[in-house]
């Protein structure tokens, strides 16, 4: 064989690598050193414009690039003919891997929870009913692959109530100890219904964990066209000993016609794993 055409048919089959090294990136691990993270309160299907604010979802968490993504008011509810909405979101971005969690059980017609969904290879998944169970709250943890190895990412929505601050410390410490201790990487998401300020939020606190959002960084995560105060309530909690925040936003803030994503806002975070004992 000539060496031109030898070198032909190696340029052609180098360029006909191309399309799944990418893809490969895109589902595969996160790329070393690099975790992207976003968390949404994607209000149910209050509102009455599901499928609008369905499109308006997607488009907000496309852009944000998330390997991981936490989402809080998930409904999936039969009499509505509303399937899972977080399969629907996971569906419409290409995201192969949801996760969902609720107080009721499996099979129910009505379940109302949290949900992760990833781009990132899922080694495990548990599911919690989180202290006091007569609050309905729960917890989801999804171990994922990274380049530089395993992440835990927890998702929740803890107790509304500006006074249950006692509650919310009850259900932290709750899913805290269930979490395996094992040392793993762990980033913890979600729709905390209290400001960084707040007591019941004491142990996610410095100096084990460091918030993507500086206080301070943010005027609020509440959405005051939908009759909130301004407040910073959606958090991501990021461990301290493996991560440092690279970059935080809040994502989903702008209106389309009229229209709204949700009635909070998300968080997007870029996080950066840190070399320990390298």
């Amino acid at each position: 064989m000539r060496k031109a055409e030898l070198d032909r048919r190696t340029l052609l089959a180098a360029m006909a690598g191309l399309p799944l090294a990418a893809c490969a990136h895109r589902t595969g691990a996160a790329g070393a050193g690099n975790l992207g993270v976003a968390t949404f309160n994607i209000w149910h299907d209050a509102g009455g414009r599901w499928p609008t604010r369905l499109r308006l979802l997607t488009a907000a968490l496309r852009a944000a690039d998330a390997d991981v993504i936490a989402l809080e008011e998930v409904l999936e509810d039969a009499g509505k003919s509303l399937p899972n909405q977080a399969t629907t979101i996971a569906h419409d971005l290409g995201y192969p891997e949801v996760h969902f969690v609720a107080p009721e059980p499996e099979g129910s017609p009505k379940r109302y929870g949290n949900a992760i969904l990833t781009r990132l290879p899922v080694i495990e998944v548990a599911r919690r009913k989180l202290e006091p169970l007569s609050d309905y709250r729960t917890a989801i943890r999804v171990r994922v692959r990274t380049g530089d190895g395993p992440v835990d990412v927890v998702g929740t929505h803890l107790a509304w109530q500006p006074e249950a601050a006692a509650v919310r410390a009850q259900q932290v410490a709750d899913l805290l100890a269930w979490l395996p201790q094992d040392d793993m990487p762990l980033v913890i998401m979600g729709d905390f219904n209290a400001p960084l300020d707040d007591p019941g939020l004491a142990a996610l606190g410095p100096p084990r964990f460091a918030s993507a959002l500086a206080p301070g960084a943010a005027p609020t995560t509440l959405n005051p066209a939908r009759g909130h105060a301004p407040r910073v309530i959606d958090h991501i909690f990021a461990d301290s000993a493996h991560f440092a925040v690279a970059a935080a936003k809040v994502i989903g803030s702008d209106a389309v016609d009229g229209e709204y994503p949700s009635d909070h806002f998300g968080v997007a975070a870029r996080l950066t794993r840190k070399a320990i004992g390298r």
